[in-house]
């Protein structure tokens, strides 16, 4: 299917543009520049920017948006040229063809484009133009299920640019982790090498999860450390003020 924002004046779901670095995942601590999107259908029990829920009135224009970047870019030898698309949900269709176009524009600008995808679908025209893919596994605490057939086929397509990433909030959230880790292993004949990011949940105002961390890395390790355990840097520097962040 082809996407196409129709001119470059129409107006975006963006809620906000920021610099801040990478609170989760591999990539953590690295600066970049957030273009958060604004609208989200998926409904996770557990998600910590539910703000972004909601589908209002774009008010952003695309080239007020890169413009925005741009400025937050900053001159060289600063120059923060790493940009994270996330939500919300970046990958709904009424988003799809925004981000298609800010990436692809971006891209052409030198800028190396991540993206937060939930897990619940696979956009190869947008795939296909960013650098890095972070794919959500949705852990039964989530109260949404990801269809493991999907992650098989980012493998498949994307798997040198890609991370998967699940919120752990329970013994019963790893294992169900663990048990769709197995099941790609074996259908993939053991060749699965997509990095997997455990995050122990925590969320808006609550203390640092020292004892859930404790006991995830612990659980991990009795089963032979398949995954990589990582705090949310921004959390547990902001705490109960990094809803803002």
């Amino acid at each position: 299917m082809c996407y196409k924002l129709s001119t470059m004046s129409s107006k975006l779901g963006i809620n906000s543009i920021y610099m801040a670095t990478e609170g989760e995942g591999i990539h953590i601590g690295t600066p970049q520049i957030f273009v958060r999107f604004q609208g989200c259908n998926i409904g996770c029990i557990n998600c910590d920017s539910k703000d972004t829920w909601e589908f209002t009135e774009p008010e952003m224009d695309f080239d007020a948006a890169i413009s925005k970047v741009e400025e937050l870019a900053g001159e060289y030898p600063m120059r923060v040229k790493r940009v994270s698309i996330t939500g919300g949900d970046p990958l709904h269709p009424k988003h799809v063809p925004a981000v298609t176009a800010i990436a692809k524009e971006l891209k052409k600008r030198g800028y190396f484009i991540n993206l937060e995808a939930a897990g619940t679908r696979i956009v190869h025209e947008i795939f296909d133009a960013i650098d890095f893919i972070s794919f959500d596994f949705k852990t039964p605490s989530t109260g949404v299920r990801t269809n493991p057939k999907l992650i098989i086929k980012l493998w498949e397509q994307y798997q040198n640019k890609a991370q998967i990433k699940a919120v752990v909030a329970s013994r019963h959230d790893y294992e169900a982790a663990l048990d769709a880790f197995k099941n790609i292993s074996e259908q993939t004949d053991h060749k699965f090498n997509v990095p997997w990011v455990i995050t122990p949940c925590y969320e808006p105002g609550e203390e640092l999860p020292k004892t859930l961390a404790q006991s995830i890395v612990e659980l991990n390790h009795s089963y032979g450390a398949p995954f990589r355990v990582i705090l949310q840097q921004h959390k547990v520097i902001y705490t109960s003020d990094f809803g803002d962040f």
